[in-house]
C-alpha cells in the first residue's frame, strides 16, 4: 500500500523513494511483524486460556510433556494476522506471485485452523481425520501448482540440482504432480517439527533467512546472472514476505521459548511448511529448500522410517518419532535438542547458500 500511494509522492517529497527499495521495505515488513506479535501476543494468549483453548498432550509421549497440558495453542494465527498485516502495507500489490503465496499462506492455515480447533472441542489429540487433511492440503497444492503451470514462461518446468550449473530435466507437465507432492510434504514435515517449545519457531526463521536471501538474488538480473541462477522478474518481492515471516517468528519466539505460554498448533505449523515450497517452487529452488530446511527433511523421515520398519519388522528403529522425541528419550533436556537442533539448521541454511557459488 505504502508502494502505490506514497512512492508516486517522491516528486513532492524526496523521502518516499525509500519505498522502491526492496531491502527498505523488507525491513520494516519485519519490524511491523514483530510489534504486532510482541503488542498482541498477551492479549491473544489470554483470550484463548478464556476460550479454554489448550493443547492436549500425547500420553505416550516424554512425561515431561505432560505439565504442558492445557498450555493455550493456536498461537500460529498471531503469525498469520501479522504476516497479512504486514503484507497489506509494505508488498507491491501489483505482483501476483506474493498474491500466490500469501492466498496459499491463507487457506492451508484454515485447514490447520480447523484441525486445532477440532482437537479443542474434542480434548484430545485427535483433530480432522488424516485423509481429510491431506485432501485438504493436496487440494490447495494442487490449485497453487495449475496457477504456476499455466503462468509460467519458459524453463518454469525444468529441475535444477544444487552444485550443477544447468538444469537436469524438464519435468514438463509432471512438475504438477511433483509440486504438489513438495508443497504438502514440506508442509506436514513442519508440522511434524512443532513439538518442542521453540523448536519450530527457531528453525523456520533460520529457513526464512535464507529463503530471503534467495528471492533477493533470483529477483535482480544482475546479481542471478553473475551467480548463474535462474533469474525470476518479480521473485525479488518475496523478499519482503520472506523477512515478515521472519519478524513474526521473532516475535511468537518471544512467547513460545521455553516454558512456552503459548504453541504454534496446526493453524501455524502447516502453512509455513507449505509456504516454503511454494516459494521454492517459484524461484527454482525446490531442490536447494530440502537442504536449506535439513531438518525439517529428517523430522519427517523419522516418521516415515519409524512406521514403515515397525509395519514390516514389528520394531522400531527410533524411541519415539518424529526423531526430536527420540532424543528426549535418550536423556536430552528439551531446551537442549532445541537448541542443537538450531545449531543444525542453521548449518543446514549455510550449506545450502554455499551451492550457489559452487557449481
Amino acid at each position: 500500500m505504502f508502494l502505490e500511494f506514497l512512492y508516486p509522492l517522491t516528486n513532492y517529497f524526496s523521502p518516499f523513494n525509500v519505498f522502491q527499495y526492496l531491502s527498505f521495505r523488507g525491513a520494516y515488513a519485519a519490524l511491523t511483524t514483530l510489534l504486532i506479535c510482541y503488542i498482541l501476543g498477551p492479549v491473544i494468549i489470554e483470550a484463548l486460556r478464556k476460550l479454554k483453548i489448550g493443547q492436549a498432550i500425547r500420553e505416550e509421549g516424554p512425561e515431561t510433556h505432560l505439565k504442558k497440558s492445557g498450555t493455550p495453542t493456536m498461537g500460529g494465527v498471531l503469525i498469520i494476522f501479522s504476516v497479512m498485516f504486514s503484507m497489506l502495507l509494505w508488498q507491491d500489490l501489483g505482483n501476483s506471485k506474493v498474491w500466490l503465496t500469501l492466498e496459499a499462506f491463507i487457506a492451508l492455515g484454515i485447514i490447520g485452523f480447523i484441525d486445532d480447533y477440532l482437537k479443542v472441542s474434542k480434548r484430545n489429540s485427535d483433530g480432522l481425520p488424516a485423509w481429510a487433511k491431506l485432501i485438504g492440503q493436496f487440494a490447495v497444492a494442487l490449485g497453487v501448482m495449475l496457477y504456476l503451470y499455466v503462468t509460467g514462461g519458459e524453463g518454469s518446468t525444468v529441475l535444477y540440482v544444487p552444485f550443477l550449473k544447468n538444469p537436469v530435466i524438464d519435468l514438463g507437465v509432471f512438475w504438477i504432480p511433483f509440486g504438489t507432492l513438495l508443497i504438502v510434504g514440506e508442509s506436514n514435515a513442519v508440522n511434524f517439527s512443532d513439538g518442542l517449545d521453540g523448536l519450530a519457531g527457531g528453525l523456520l526463521l533460520l529457513v526464512f533467512i535464507a529463503l530471503a536471501i534467495l528471492t533477493y538474488l533470483t529477483g535482480r538480473a544482475d546479481y542471478s546472472e553473475y551467480l548463474n541462477i535462474p533469474y525470476i522478474p518479480g521473485a525479488g518481492e518475496l523478499t519482503v514476505f520472506c523477512l515478515a515471516v521472519v519478524g513474526a517468528c521473532i516475535g511468537f519466539l518471544w512467547f513460545n521459548a521455553h516454558p512456552a505460554e503459548v504453541f504454534m498448533g496446526d493453524v501455524g505449523s502447516l502453512p509455513m511448511g507449505g509456504v516454503i515450497a511454494v516459494i521454492s517452487l517459484i524461484i527454482k529452488k525446490e531442490i536447494l529448500t530440502l537442504i536449506i530446511g535439513g531438518v525439517f527433511v529428517l523430522e519427517i523421515a523419522s516418521v516415515m522410517i519409524q512406521v514403515m520398519f515397525f509395519k514390516l519388522r514389528k520394531k522400531r528403529v527410533f524411541k519415539m518419532a518424529p526423531i526430536h522425541h527420540h532424543f528426549e528419550l535418550s536423556g536430552w533436556k528439551e531446551t537442549k535438542v532445541v537448541i542443537r537442533f538450531w545449531i543444525l539448521g542453521g548449518l543446514f541454511a549455510i550449506i545450502a547458500l554455499s551451492t550457489l557459488k559452487i557449481q
